[in-house]
């Protein structure tokens, strides 16, 4: 985790600052591993960047909906209901996140954004190797307040 945390891994992933001037220039976020559970990670930060302005589908096998927004089976289905995403926030352990890249890579994602805690460098190669930023052991919820704060 560490080595994501100072960049010192075997891709570039984006920088604190890069990352959140990263959220200034999106609008469609699928939040994979949106849970309808009120006291899970996903749904407060789903909400949150929901209430300022965020267009955000879930994608959750397991759920039909997650705050009033239908929940999507996969990445590939969410994407070809809805339109394309400009971020996939990955809410999910980190052995699932290789698959998951391959997902956003399939769709033409512009990022990969693993969440707090959330480390593959399988994934960001994946990613990295198709064009797409990587940021990686960050919260988007957390980087959106700071890029609220800058003004």
């Amino acid at each position: 985790m560490l080595d994501a945390q100072d960049g010192t891994g075997p891709v570039p992933i984006l920088e604190a600052d890069a990352a959140i001037e990263l959220l200034r220039h999106v609008r469609r976020i699928a939040v994979v591993g949106a849970s309808p559970d009120p006291g899970r990670p996903s749904h407060g930060v789903m909400g949150y960047l929901q209430h300022h302005g965020y267009d955000c589908v879930p994608v959750n096998p397991l759920a039909r909906e997650v705050l009033g927004v239908r929940s999507y089976r996969s990445l590939e289905e969410g994407a070809t209901e809805t339109g394309p995403f400009d971020l996939v926030d990955v809410f999910r352990r980190p052995e699932h996140a290789p698959a998951i890249a391959r997902s956003a890579v399939a769709i033409d994602a512009k990022v990969l954004w693993l969440q707090l805690g959330v480390v593959s460098w399988e994934a960001a190669r994946i990613a990295h190797a198709a064009g797409l930023a990587v940021v990686m052991d960050r919260c988007t919820a957390m980087d959106l307040r700071r890029l609220r704060a800058r003004g």
